[in-house]
Formats: structure tokens, C-alpha cells, sequence
């Protein structure tokens, strides 16, 4: 049974003109894109193959992160990660989209957001280009007004930049700015910019729980946004 988590008023200090979207675990899961790419690349590099499982804990920090952290994890020299890089990103440009499936009820959530008269974002640590290859391979690219990958700007979330220079684009403050992500990472970023934020349960969240992450309120599927929506104008 799907459960809506959040106070029964929420704390938003101002009404609600627009939402930034993360992407990989909140729109679309993406872990067999990631453990597709790292594993063509670790083959390539004769290096032993990583599980799912695994690479689900390291989604969420950007390339390099999820990089690194495959790296160590297999017990490569960290000499290799220019190489490796080189390597993945080919066969994620290749591979982009083949294995990813959009979340069910993110169809709907988009919907009831748009209907609100929400302006809409996709703020995300991927790198620009897989986002929109993306977004239009799974036909959610005309959602968005605006997309910013991880190679946007000169940090990636969870530090605030992002978020503020998303705001920014959609000529919103933050404060009435919703940020709806899986992890940790969108919740600080959230936090520090002063955007209110609730988060999807069904996500990476580097392995951790992500009812203990500090979050104005969950959602079990963006289907439920519309109940979020009503209770914030109640």
C-alpha cells in the first residue's frame, strides 16, 4: 500500500510557482544504463564486472563519483580513471536509455505539476547531454522548460549552487521553488539553497533509508503529488 508522508499543513513559505525534478531514481531508474556502461567499460580494461547492487550505491554523486567509487571497488589503480573515463562515457553515449524505464506514476505526477501551473525543471548530476539523450528517449523532454546536467555550473549537488541557478532560469525564488529528488544528496542541496524538498522512497539514496533523510515530506509514487499539491493550499 503506497503511503504519503508529510505534516498537514507544510511548512512552505511561499505558495508554489515552480519544481525541479531530479532525475536517475526519482523520474527514471537508470541502474541498468550504469551497470551496462561500467561493465562494457571494465571488460574493456579486462577488470572483473561489478552487480547492480552495487553500483546502486554509488548513483547519485555525478560521473567522476560513480567512476571512482567503481574503480576502487574492483581494485583498480587510480591511474587508470582518465582512461576509464574515456571508456565509459563512450559506452554510456551507446547505451543510453537501452536499459532505463521510467518509474510508474511519473507520467501522472508530471501531469498534476503542469496542471498546478508549475514551472518545471530537470536538475540533475548527470552530464547535460545523457540527460536530454534521456529524457527524449523516454518522451519526457517536452516537460521541461529548462534541464541542467552536472556539467552545468562549477559544483553539482548537494552543494546549493545548482539549485539557486536553477531558480534563477526559472525566474523563481527558491522558497517557492519545490525540489522533488530520491536522495540525500537533493535534500542537502534543497536545504542550503532554501527550497523546500520532498522525496520519492523508491530510489538509490547510496544505500541508506531515505525516510531518515530531513525532507519536508515522501512520496511512495509522483502519482501522490496531487494530494501534496491540495494539503499545501489547504
Amino acid at each position: 500500500m503506497r503511503r504519503v508522508t508529510f505534516p498537514p499543513r507544510l511548512p512552505f513559505p511561499l505558495p508554489l510557482r515552480a519544481a525541479i525534478l531530479d532525475l536517475d531514481g526519482t523520474l527514471v531508474d537508470t541502474l541498468g544504463d550504469f551497470t551496462a556502461a561500467l561493465n562494457a567499460m571494465l571488460a574493456e580494461l579486462r577488470l572483473p564486472p561489478v552487480g547492480a547492487g552495487v553500483v546502486a550505491g554509488f548513483i547519485g554523486k555525478g560521473t567522476e563519483h560513480l567512476l571512482r567509487e567503481t574503480l576502487v571497488h574492483v581494485g583498480a589503480a587510480p591511474s587508470l580513471f582518465e582512461h576509464a573515463m574515456e571508456v565509459y562515457l563512450r559506452a554510456y553515449r551507446g547505451l543510453n536509455g537501452q536499459a532505463a524505464i521510467v518509474y510508474p506514476g511519473v507520467v501522472e505526477g508530471i501531469a498534476a505539476l503542469r496542471a498546478a501551473g508549475l514551472r518545471l525543471a530537470c536538475l540533475t548530476n548527470k552530464p547535460g547531454e545523457f540527460a536530454r539523450g534521456l529524457l527524449a528517449a523516454k518522451g519526457l523532454a517536452g516537460d521541461f522548460g529548462v534541464v541542467f546536467g552536472g556539467d552545468a555550473f562549477e559544483r553539482k549537488k548537494p552543494d546549493p549552487l545548482p539549485l539557486r541557478k536553477t531558480c534563477e532560469a526559472l525566474g523563481t525564488e527558491p522558497a517557492a521553488t519545490l525540489m522533488i529528488g530520491d536522495s540525500r544528496n537533493d535534500a542537502t542541496a534543497a536545504r542550503a539553497a532554501g527550497c523546500p524538498v520532498v522525496l520519492v522512497t523508491y530510489g538509490y539514496n547510496h544505500g541508506e533509508p531515505v525516510r531518515g533523510v530531513d525532507a519536508d515530506g515522501f512520496v511512495d509514487s509522483l502519482a501522490e503529488l496531487p494530494e501534496l499539491l491540495k494539503r499545501m493550499r489547504a
